[in-house]
């Protein structure tokens, strides 16, 4: 391999912020890394999204204890990527929902998208011996369900598919709020290694129907009032068209994934190069995306030696 992913040189810790974006609701940021979102109820506290690690959980429960001491007992898994569910156990949460089809992923490409991740981005698996096995969901859904914290009402729905084929959100009605998982991003990279290209706007679509007047979103800041929001869609969108539609157009005339990666780039570097984690989403996303132009409907599994299968064509 010529040189190493982008991700792998990326040691830098980065720094953590804790905002609230409706009354005790409140999106855990730290500049493009996952993030993590609160939402504390009567009696308890329900955690969406869990961290790759449990020590890198205790980041997210010591910003909790900051202001609260309820005890915490949901964990909402927007979809399954080893970077988001793997420190779970570090909250001792009662129940760790995710959708059907969030499920079946960890059955079908649980330990392989572990390794993959720990090899792409080492820094994310602080504390990665900690981790106790996999994560698996103690109550699942197909379509929606609802969760009350005494008068709180939480609703999660799948709402369609884009970052992954089992995406959920977490709507918060009497603040209107939506926890979104990396569906929406903020000036931060989509990673669409797993995604769905074709269907992901569709989805945005339907989290604009909701009209929230806040998003805590995958990666990247909180997202405060109807513009903020708005202008995060829509850039999320056009970070998804604007990778698939050059990689499309390559694979339709039968050329090659590094052709696809060329095209890419020239459209895509001058508008997104600084958004976090972009040379680290960009191979998986151009991969991803050639594959689906070619009738590849669902994603196939990410290996630690399919990442270096694919990162050496790309070298060529």
């Amino acid at each position: 391999m010529a040189k190493a992913f982008a991700s792998q040189g990326d040691m830098t810790e980065k720094k953590i912020t804790f905002d609230e974006v409706g009354r005790d609701l409140w999106a855990f940021t730290a500049e493009g890394d996952p993030n993590s979102g609160i939402i504390i109820g009567d009696d308890s506290v329900m955690i969406v999204e869990a961290q790759a690690t449990p020590r890198l959980a205790e980041k997210v429960i010591e910003k909790v204890r900051s202001i609260t001491d309820k005890p915490v007992s949901h964990v909402v898994l927007t979809h399954y990527h080893a970077v988001r569910v793997l420190g779970a156990s570090a909250y001792n949460a009662d129940q760790i929902i995710m959708s059907d089809v969030a499920r079946s992923m960890v059955e079908e490409r649980g330990q392989e998208d572990w390794d993959s991740e720990f090899q792409r981005f080492p820094r994310l698996f602080e504390g990665h011996e900690s981790i106790p096995g996999l994560t698996y969901p103690t109550t699942t859904f197909s379509d929606s369900m609802t969760v009350y914290l005494g008068k709180r009402r939480v609703d999660i729905k799948h709402i369609g598919r884009a970052h992954t084929a089992g995406d959920a959100v977490i709507h918060v009605p009497d603040e209107n709020v939506m926890f979104t998982g990396d569906i929406v991003e903020d000036h931060s990279a989509c990673y669409c290694g797993d995604g769905y290209y074709n269907e992901w706007g569709d989805t945005l679509d339907r989290v604009i129907a909701y009209d929230v007047d806040a998003i805590a979103p995958g990666r990247g800041d909180a997202l405060v009032g109807k513009d903020a929001v708005a202008q995060a869609i829509e850039s999320t969108r056009d970070f998804v068209n604007s990778t698939y539609q050059p990689a499309a157009k390559v694979a339709a005339r039968g050329g090659s994934l590094k052709e696809a990666w060329d095209a890419v780039r020239a459209t895509c570097d001058s508008k997104f190069q600084d958004y976090a984690i972009y040379e680290h989403c960009l191979p998986f996303n151009v991969a991803r995306a050639y594959d689906e132009a070619r009738g590849i409907a669902h994603p196939r599994i990410w290996t630690d030696k399919r990442d270096l299968e694919m990162w050496a064509a790309l070298q060529g």
